[in-house]
């Protein structure tokens, strides 16, 4: 949909039209608690003609699909939509034909990361919520690739690009566009503004009605959103349910935590963010109850699940960002303990609800995630760590006007292996696939980055030559190479790929691994991190062994028997058989 055409439907001049058809009542009293009793009564009304427009849409098509529970079988790949290149093809096309032919029966979705027309941030400065990027294909493209294969898009709703049309019109100071960024007026104190960045919090614009600071939270080319605007939320929720028409199985909620801003706060978590998120779960499981919502908040583990609401009114999922750091650390220390103290207390408020369990992803390895999980000195040793393996590390702004690494930059087989020390590429596969292996056997949905499952290593190359220290992991590969790699067993791409896939196939087939089955931490050797994972109806159970050391281990299993494991190596215990990592 084009944004002006947006504009002008949403943005008429007459009151808003006839309800069409039954609003729920909890979607009016979130409005009303957003915006007061006035506003929110007149937002209601345009939503309740939104849903009734895609209620309709969706009728007319195949019709709304029933909500599918998560199983074992469910894993997600990340991955760019122009991931893989072949000369005189859209990259989408490419994509997908590459998915339908090496991972069918490996993965269950795909999370196409933003594949909107953008201007910078590698697609996460959109320009138009509605459209896909002419250079990687059409919605045709991604149809196809939704045929095969369960889709997670991307909402990018804290901002837009300043280069988009939004904002443009924001700078014309068209009226209907007036208020749709947020701006500051004076100079407030803003030193409680929690900064995942930084560079600076506003940035100054020419506009026709002079120069106006404007909020950018992540960068000058990214314009926050002012969500004080009712109609501000209705274009997110408009996308959000366009994105559920085009197939999204899942929408990923980006940088969600800072949606809302309040002056003299943290503008973090606050609750007109949680009513919004509320607010989306409840359109969608009106007009499209199989869409799920998945939070992406790099916060400290206790904000981060706060997402899950109720267990029934938030996110289905939420990303686990503390694994990441602890895995990294545990192996680093060859011991289990700070990793297993953690999984012990892990829980979800219902079994409506899951983690996305990740390792690496388009972003680099967060680290607020592990404060108050990890010493600051493990930390630092986990930034050293990252540079002597050539990677790089991003930093924040701290409100004492301090700095603090914020994110590892390196790939997640290099923040695992050297890449000068020479060690047997055997030795640095097996310690990879044991944190690989730590990941599927945790309770939830797997998210499995692109360059994970082929073992690439660090591309400082462009990372140096774009300024961008995050693009040392978002390499783009041309198929013809990829193949050729993946045809030579002797090398790294194929070594890893081999053994990833053959851990998915034996985790989807054990309903042992379902998100809603009970799990238990093992106490079974420091050295070794263990889980016991059942079934939802009891009928099968897994053992999970992840020796962490480069010592070999010998531990007593339930059975009476004992389990030998080679040094970072792991094992599966599934109905007796024992299945080596």
């Amino acid at each position: 949909m084009c944004l002006i055409a947006w504009s002008a439907r949403w943005q008429a001049a007459q009151p808003p039209g006839e309800r069409a058809g039954a609003m729920s009542k909890r979607t009016d009293e979130l409005l009303e608690r957003i915006y007061g009793r006035e506003a929110g009564r007149a937002a209601a009304a345009r939503l309740a003609d939104l849903l009734e427009g895609r209620r309709l849409e969706l009728q007319a098509g195949a019709g709304p699909r029933p909500a599918r529970p998560l199983d074992q079988g469910d894993a997600l790949l990340i991955a760019y939509a122009d991931q893989v290149r072949e000369p005189g093809t859209p990259p989408l096309r490419t994509l997908a034909r590459f998915c339908e032919k090496r991972l069918g029966d490996l993965v269950s979705g795909v999370h196409l990361l933003p594949f909107y027309p953008w201007s910078s941030d590698d697609g996460f400065s959109v320009k138009d919520y509605f459209a896909v990027d002419p250079e990687l294909g059409g919605w045709e493209d991604i149809a196809r690739l939704g045929r095969s294969f369960d889709l997670m898009f991307d909402a990018v709703f804290n901002h837009m690009s300043a280069q988009g049309a939004w904002f443009q019109a924001f700078l014309r100071d068209e009226p209907g566009f007036r208020d749709f960024f947020l701006t500051v007026e004076g100079e407030p104190d803003l030193s409680a503004v929690t900064r995942p960045r930084t560079l600076p919090l506003l940035t100054e614009f020419e506009t026709a009605r002079g120069r106006r600071k404007v909020w950018t939270t992540f960068s000058a080319d990214q314009a926050d959103l002012n969500f004080k605007n009712p109609r501000v939320l209705l274009a997110a929720m408009e996308a959000l349910l366009f994105y559920a028409t085009r197939g999204a199985r899942f929408l990923r909620l980006d940088a969600i935590a800072f949606l809302w801003k309040e002056i003299g706060s943290r503008c973090l978590h606050l609750p007109q963010t949680h009513a919004i998120v509320q607010l989306m779960r409840a359109a969608l499981d009106e007009v499209a109850p199989a869409t799920a919502l998945i939070t992406e908040t790099n916060v400290p583990h206790a904000e981060n699940i706060s997402y899950f609401g109720d267990g029934t009114n938030e996110a289905q999922l939420v990303y686990n960002f503390a694994l990441a750091p602890l895995v990294l650390h545990s192996l680093a220390a060859g011991r289990a303990d700070r990793l297993s103290s953690w999984a012990a207390g892990l829980r979800t408020p219902s079994d409506r609800t899951a983690f996305f369990n990740f390792l690496a992803s388009h972003d680099g390895i967060g680290l607020n995630p592990a404060r108050g999980l990890l010493e600051e000195a493990e930390i630092g040793a986990l930034v050293e760590k990252a540079r002597r393996h050539g990677g790089l590390v991003s930093f924040k702004r701290n409100p004492d006007g301090s700095q603090s690494p914020y994110e590892l930059n390196v790939t997640w087989f290099d923040a695992l292996n050297d890449p000068l020390d020479g060690e047997r590429i055997e030795c640095q596969t097996d310690r990879f696939m044991v944190s690989q292996a730590i990941m599927l056997a945790l309770a939830g949905v797997p998210g499995i980055y692109f360059h994970s499952l082929f073992g690439s290593r660090n591309d400082r190359a462009e990372a140096d030559a774009s300024g961008m220290p995050r693009r040392i992991n978002r390499e783009k590969l041309r198929l013809q190479d990829l193949e050729r790699d993946l045809a030579n067993p002797g090398s790294l791409r194929a070594r890893v790929f081999t053994r990833y896939a053959r851990l998915l196939r034996l985790r989807r087939t054990c309903a042992a691994f379902d998100p809603r089955g009970p799990q238990e931490v093992l106490a079974a050797d420091p050295r070794v991190f263990g889980l016991r994972r059942g079934s939802p109806d009891g009928r099968q159970e897994a053992l999970c062994y992840h020796n962490l050391s480069a010592e070999a281990v010998t531990l007593p299993t339930p059975g009476g028997s004992r389990l030998s494991l080679r040094p970072c190596a792991a094992a599966w215990l599934v109905d007796g058989l024992v299945f080596r990592i």
